[in-house]
């Protein structure tokens, strides 16, 4: 997807000059071996095409698995899948409003009050740059694409679009234009405004800021991100805070070395958690107070760029999504980030080209959907059931 493709490329200054001396990872614990069980996505009416599975969420008792079809030729089209209990499917009814919209693969989710919304993105034009937009979901349960201006995603500014996150305060997506780090914000999610240029939220004399996630908290937003200093040749973990999405304050986030970035963030138990590729593998920073500290890491040894793919709440734990160029790992922390265990997924996923990992949690069960390049997969487990 290309939202992946450009964390890689924005990821590459971060790691480069430490991949040829990279730390091995520590020794771990046996991982835990969930005893997954298979999900059946029905097809969504129309025409058939292989299934793109790239997020999911739940809230409110509602289960949410979003992506698209494609064809043989390739060609694209969004589909969206809901469940009660998260075992018995059904294909949700969309109704796109844009020539790409037709086109769009839906590639980042978030619910709030059982209602979903989605981000969704088709390359295209002269350039081949992504024609992105949104999709929010009716009282009826259809999902509609919000009519937008061609500049509010796109156009001379866009970077990217990258994560999205719904709370009491209402919608707010995260990403980059060419300025720095961005963010989109809404009351219902189905018209955003665009805040860029904003003080401390965007790049300035002390350097060139990306934001990559956002988590909705009692006070506000968090946004995570990074910044490359002027001169330097890897970036710096961040991390901004704002009451009302529109004013912002800049926190650094501590780094052994200056290097790193925080790709992930997400709230557990009333802690706000951040997940990120550093120097030696992927590092978890915890806000205690109105303080980030380094909580624990976990290692990395894979030949590419590392990222975070996701971060999830699993009722008072975490579980995260990596990527580190070979493949895809799945991780679970049961005490804040302090500490990690690699968890045996159902089915190994590469790392790389259209392949994608998501997970989402709900109560005490995990789903995880699955994309390596040829066929889309989802499974759920009950998280009590994992043997530790």
């Amino acid at each position: 997807m290309w939202t992946r493709r450009l964390v890689a490329v924005l990821g590459v200054l971060a790691v480069l000059l430490a991949g040829c001396d990279r730390a091995p990872a520590e020794p771990a614990d046996e991982p835990l071996r969930p005893r997954w069980q298979p999900l059946t996505l029905p097809a969504p009416p129309g025409a058939s095409g292989r299934p793109l599975l790239r997020d999911a969420v739940a809230c409110a008792d509602r289960w949410y698995v979003v992506g698209g079809l494609a064809d043989a030729a390739g060609e694209t089209r969004p589909a969206a899948w809901s469940s009660t209990d998260g075992v018995s499917w059904a294909a949700l009814p969309l109704s796109p409003s844009s020539h790409y919209g037709r086109q769009h693969v839906l590639y980042a989710a978030a619910c709030r009050d059982g209602r979903l919304v989605a981000l969704g993105a088709k390359n295209g034009g002269a350039h081949g740059n992504p024609r992105t937009g949104t999709w929010s979901q009716s009282p009826g349960g259809e999902l509609r694409e919000a009519p937008a201006p061609f500049e509010l995603y796109a156009g001379p500014r866009a970077v990217s679009v990258a994560r999205l996150a719904a709370g009491p305060a209402g919608w707010l997506i995260a990403g980059t234009r060419v300025d720095g780090a961005a963010v989109w914000t809404s009351p219902d999610g189905e018209r955003f405004t665009i805040r860029e240029g904003v003080a401390e939220l965007a790049g300035d004399g002390r350097g060139r800021t990306v934001a990559y996630d956002a988590v909705a908290v009692p006070s506000g937003w968090w946004v995570v991100g990074a910044v490359l200093p002027p001169g330097a040749t890897a970036q710096a973990p961040l991390a901004w805070t704002s009451v009302d999405g529109r004013a912002w304050r800049r926190v650094a986030l501590p780094a052994s070395d200056g290097r790193g970035q925080a790709q992930r963030v997400a709230s557990v138990g009333g802690a706000v958690v951040a997940v990120g590729p550093v120097r030696d593998g992927f590092a978890t920073w915890r806000l205690v107070g109105d303080e980030w500290r380094r909580a624990g890491g976990f290692g990395a040894a894979g030949p590419g760029v590392s990222t975070v793919d996701a971060l999830v709440p699993a009722g008072r734990e975490l579980v995260a999504v990596t990527g580190d160029g070979g493949g895809h790992g799945l991780w679970l922390s049961v005490d804040s980030g302090d500490s990690w265990r690699l968890m045996v997924m159902p089915t190994p996923v590469p790392d790389g080209g259209n392949s994608a990992v998501a997970v989402a949690s709900q109560g005490d069960r995990l789903l995880l959907v699955s994309d390596d390049g040829e066929a889309s997969r989802a499974w759920s487990v009950g998280l009590p059931t994992v043997d530790r």
